[in-house]
């Protein structure tokens, strides 16, 4: 069972996403849906290997069309995008 946001609609919070970050145990840069247009409009690829974890954090939260999707967690497990054989090995 498991419960879905629509994470366009309502992002999680900053607070959220950090928590997610943490205890994903992934570099905070691939949270980020880099073949998005918002991603390429904003002209991020740049900024992303550059700005502190706090400017990341703060522009995840301002807009879902920039998190990697889908983003995957029970509390204690994080993954982010889908790659078979990952989510396999984390949800089955």
């Amino acid at each position: 069972a498991f419960e879905e946001v629509h994470i366009v609609e309502n992002p999680p919070s900053k607070e959220q996403l950090r928590e997610m970050y943490e205890k994903s145990g992934l570099e905070l840069k691939k949270f980020f849906n880099t073949s998005g247009q918002k991603y390429r409009e904003l002209s991020l690829k740049d900024k992303v290997s550059t700005a502190s974890e706090d400017e990341l954090l703060d522009l995840l939260a301002s807009d879902g069309m920039l998190i990697k999707r889908p983003l995957t967690t029970d509390g204690n497990k994080v993954t982010v995008g889908f790659n078979e054989a990952k989510f396999e090995e984390t949800w089955a």
